[in-house]
């Protein structure tokens, strides 16, 4: 996915967040909550990539719906975020129409996965994740 790079000690770092409705459904109100889903993850995987970058650690993520890296664009990969559960976690998949969307084991399809990668030690990804995590729901408290 990023050409030269030595990847083993890459942190590939699936999220999962649980939707208000099923997402193997289709009309304006999925189209809606896969939106809502898209920007709130987008917001906080940009702030933990900047964090980590000014910390002088290498990190990107992934539009989830294109495939493609957000910040290193030296590449036209495309990455499946529901390939990367089924073959991470092992999660299952069901199909709606030409799409294929992952069943976690919790909620079922009710799920809109997105990853992040990052190079850098374990506890400072974690530290990094609670910080943008904090900064966001003192931004707007509902976003918990």
């Amino acid at each position: 996915m990023f050409p030269g790079m030595d990847v083993s000690d890459l942190l590939v770092v699936p999220t999962c967040q649980k939707t208000k409705m099923d997402l193997v459904k289709t009309g304006e109100m999925v189209d809606e909550e896969k939106d809502f889903c898209l920007e709130r993850f987008l917001l906080f995987a940009k702030r933990v990539t900047d964090k980590l970058a000014s910390r002088g650690h290498w990190a990107d993520y992934i539009d989830p719906c294109s495939g493609l890296s957000m910040v290193n664009k030296c590449s036209q990969q495309v990455y499946g975020e529901v390939d990367a559960l089924v073959t991470l976690l092992n999660y299952q998949v069901t199909n709606s129409g030409c799409c294929k969307v992952v069943l976690h084991p919790k909620w079922g399809s009710a799920v809109y996965p997105a990853s992040v990668f990052a190079k850098a030690p374990r506890e400072v990804f974690v530290e990094v994740v609670a910080e943008a995590e904090a900064e966001i729901r003192a931004e707007d408290p509902a976003a918990a």
